[in-house]
């Protein structure tokens, strides 16, 4: 019973000292400048919320054009990469080719490498594509991940094989197999990829910030950065966490929409047999 009494008190407290920030963020964005500034200690609630600081995050930059940049690049990229992915883990899972297991190793290796590292070359050839300040160019770099097509290739070796020879012993095609069998079967994994690749997209920072310098093509990052390099980010803090809030809003609410099928799916992945 006592250890059952401690482990809930440390889950609780880690709880707090999780959600802190986001209570803290949240009650930041409703303070008014004024009450905020007059604040010599900070205080843990206010008795008169504001919304003025998200109208002023809206107006002083031009947020909901950053939204609909991020949605765009959002839908694309993961449409694309699901493509990429679905079809690759097919072929490692159920094809038989000349040194399959020699190229997934190969595969798996690029997994060793920091993304930080293929920045720079990413860089340079997209600009010599002279794709800069494109929505291709912020696109093309993330159409793919060797972690997804390894999580899914587990998922589809699952799939007794037999199903797979019955198919092909009735004339059915690989796609015909792979969309009717397949991906119905392996539903909770694709959804937990996406809901993890549109979480990614959307908290993309560093290549938006390296390929686009044209604020037409800002996303939602750039648009928290520019609005802390505008000054008024700096200045009028209940209206910079005003800006944060209605960023992270969606992420936490899609989150907490399919939090079971996200952990299912990655259950269901990374358990073979």
């Amino acid at each position: 019973m006592a250890r059952k009494i401690l482990m809930y008190f440390l889950l609780t407290l880690w709880a707090v000292l999780v959600l802190f920030p986001f209570y803290w963020m949240l009650l930041t964005s409703v303070k008014s400048y004024s009450s905020y500034n007059s604040e010599y200690v900070p205080k843990f609630f206010t008795l008169s919320p504001t919304i003025q600081n998200y109208v002023t995050a809206f107006t002083a930059v031009p947020l909901a054009k950053y939204f609909f940049n991020t949605f765009i690049f959002t839908v694309v990229t993961t449409f694309i990469m699901m493509i990429v992915v679905i079809l690759s883990a097919f072929a490692f899972a159920r094809l038989d080719f000349r040194g399959k297991d020699i190229v997934f190793a190969m595969f798996l290796s690029l997994m060793m490498i920091p993304n930080e590292l293929v920045i720079i070359t990413n860089f340079v050839t997209i600009t010599n594509l002279d794709l800069r300040n494109t929505f291709l160019g912020l696109i093309l770099p993330s159409v793919t991940s060797v972690f997804y097509i390894y999580l899914l290739k587990e998922n589809f070796e699952q799939i007794p094989e037999e199903l797979y020879k019955a198919a092909k012993v009735d004339g059915t095609s690989d796609f015909r197999y792979l969309w009717r069998v397949m991906i119905p079967i392996s539903r909770p994994t694709l959804v937990t990829i996406t809901i993890l690749k549109v979480i990614e997209c959307w908290n993309s920072y560093v290549w938006p910030r390296l390929i686009t310098d044209d604020q037409n093509y800002f996303l939602v990052s750039n648009g928290i950065q520019e609005i802390r390099e505008n000054g008024f980010g700096r200045e009028n803090v209940p209206a910079m966490m005003a800006a944060v809030v209605v960023i992270s809003v969606p992420l936490v609410v899609l989150f907490l929409i399919f939090r079971r099928k996200i952990m299912a799916g990655v259950a269901r992945g990374g358990t073979k047999g």
